[in-house]
């Protein structure tokens, strides 16, 4: 079964995300709002059985062929070749892949990475309300996991289920978004900071205005001081998609 069909029959796995208007972590200073049109987005994130299925079917991302230009030596470093991550879990989220291999990825399969503010305005849910940034619990939860650096050994949905029926925005892995060098803050090379480190280091979150706002802090500052060859045993991606393209994939379908 070639990766197109299989995971095509996995877009049920993911969740509609109605839009809506929200003012982001860098729109504090002034209160802008951005708007998020209505997209879907896939519940888990992707796993090592799911990319291992992708490598094989597109033999110029194995990691001992993949290109320096599009992923550092650190690519899948933790496979023990080109079509095995050995024992660890099928089920855990892949790591260790550039920006360049999970937008391939998601493309492969009719979809998209998510949109920064996109990935933010899904992430702004608890299990009871689509924006939980003002509790206390909400970010404290977030917070701690900070403090667990091997949480990418766990198996996706390990963590709870948000208002949108998304699992693991927060608590599992980092994620790509397909903007990610967008943002206002920036990191020039890893001789000035090690990407992996910054993930646990709270040193910058000084400059936030509101301390409640600092694991929105976090994730712009890591996402700061990516490249897209970059690679981190912390970071992953999970797949979107626009709903327009549903329509159009029904409406193709009735045609017929």
């Amino acid at each position: 079964m070639s990766i197109a069909v299989s995971v095509a029959q996995n877009d049920k796995e993911m969740a509609y995300i109605k839009g809506g208007a929200f003012a982001p972590f860098y729109g504090n200073i002034d209160k802008s709002k951005v708007k998020v049109s209505d997209f879907l987005i896939d519940k888990y994130s992707i796993t090592n059985e799911q990319f291992l299925e992708f490598v094989k079917t597109y033999p110029k991302y194995r990691k001992t062929i993949m290109k320096g230009i599009f992923a550092e030596k650190n690519y899948l470093y933790y496979w023990i070749n080109d079509t095995s991550y050995g024992e660890y879990n099928d089920k855990s989220p892949v790591t260790n892949v550039s920006w360049f291999a999970a937008k391939n990825y998601c493309e492969c399969i009719g979809k998209r990475l998510p949109q920064m503010d996109e990935w933010e305005y899904v992430a702004m849910a608890d299990e009871k309300t689509p924006d939980a940034r003002q509790k206390i619990e909400f970010n404290k939860y977030i917070l701690s996991w900070y403090e667990k650096p091997k949480s990418y050994l766990n198996t996706v949905g390990s963590t709870f289920k948000n208002y949108y029926g998304v699992y693991d925005m927060h608590g599992l892995i980092w994620e790509w978004t397909s903007d990610f060098n967008s943002i206002f803050l920036s990191g020039e090379s890893r001789k000035d900071k090690d990407t992996d480190k910054l993930l646990f280091c709270g040193s910058g979150s000084v400059n936030a205005s509101d301390l409640m706002d600092y694991a929105a802090f976090m994730r712009y500052a890591f996402r700061g001081s990516l490249k897209a060859n970059y690679t981190t045993r912390n970071l992953g991606f999970r797949c979107a998609k626009d709903t327009v393209l549903i329509k159009s994939e029904n409406n193709k379908l009735n045609s017929k």
